[in-house]
């Protein structure tokens, strides 16, 4: 995967429980040069600009990668769905290999799940989540709630840990959602996901998670049963 700065711990932690469920899976992290940290529409556009991605890919080549994960979801559906969809098309033809990035996997996440209602709960300013409940729409995806917290930085998310997220799922949850999302790569999920379902009677999808998953829809490899890593990690959701 080749992420924005805030793709960290939650990544590898995430990666770590799938790999050793997987020994002949490696999911190494490249982090780009995300230019401005800030969840604003103009910062995260110039953060997924093609030729910040393309910098890095020399570096995913030389690791041994065998397909790529632009892993940031905001810098990836503030193109909407068409100018994300090119997002990928460009990182695949540089680095020569199968690309997707985070916002389509959520998008495939849902699908796997067979969730048709969901709810959004965003660390981001509510413009920018507007954006992100405008690209699972465009996939047919019922969006029955939408909350924004205004956080503006990556960092600052970074240092959330149980209570916060806690509190942003709860908050974000609705009795119509069949799932619970939450989008930001920054947000340390990796050990809460399980006790998250278990709370709200649902599946919960946060970025990193579906990130990984993703990574492994690319290179066609079968999906481990690691129910600490939520229902999109279950057996029947890993046979979708």
């Amino acid at each position: 995967a080749t992420g924005g700065s805030g793709a960290g711990d939650g990544a590898l932690g995430l990666a770590g429980a799938v790999t050793g469920a997987s020994p002949a899976v490696r999911l190494p992290l490249v982090h780009t040069d995300i230019g401005e940290d800030a969840h604003r529409v103009d910062a995260l556009l110039e953060m997924g600009s093609a030729a910040r991605l393309a910098a890095r890919v020399d570096e995913l080549r030389a690791r041994g990668a065998q397909a790529v994960v632009w892993a940031c979801t905001s810098a990836s559906f503030v193109f909407g769905r068409e100018g994300a969809q090119e997002q990928v098309r460009e990182l695949a033809q540089v680095a020569g290999l199968p690309a997707s990035s985070t916002s389509f996997a959520f998008a495939h996440a849902i699908g796997d799940l067979g969730v048709e209602q969901v709810a959004v709960a965003a660390t981001y300013p509510e413009d920018v989540a507007e954006l992100f409940t405008a690209f699972l729409k465009s996939f047919g995806t019922e969006v029955v709630a939408m909350r924004g917290s205004g956080i503006i930085t990556a960092a600052e998310v970074g240092t959330w840990g149980w209570e916060e997220v806690r509190a942003l799922a709860r908050a974000g949850d609705h009795p119509e959602a069949q799932a619970v999302l939450l989008p930001d790569t920054a947000l340390h999920t990796a050990a809460y996901i399980a006790r998250l379902e278990a709370e709200l009677g649902k599946p919960v999808l946060t970025a990193n998670q579906v990130t990984v998953r993703e990574g492994l829809r690319l290179l066609a490899h079968p999906v481990p049963h690691r129910p600490r890593l939520g229902a999109l990690f279950s057996a029947a959701a890993a046979a979708a």
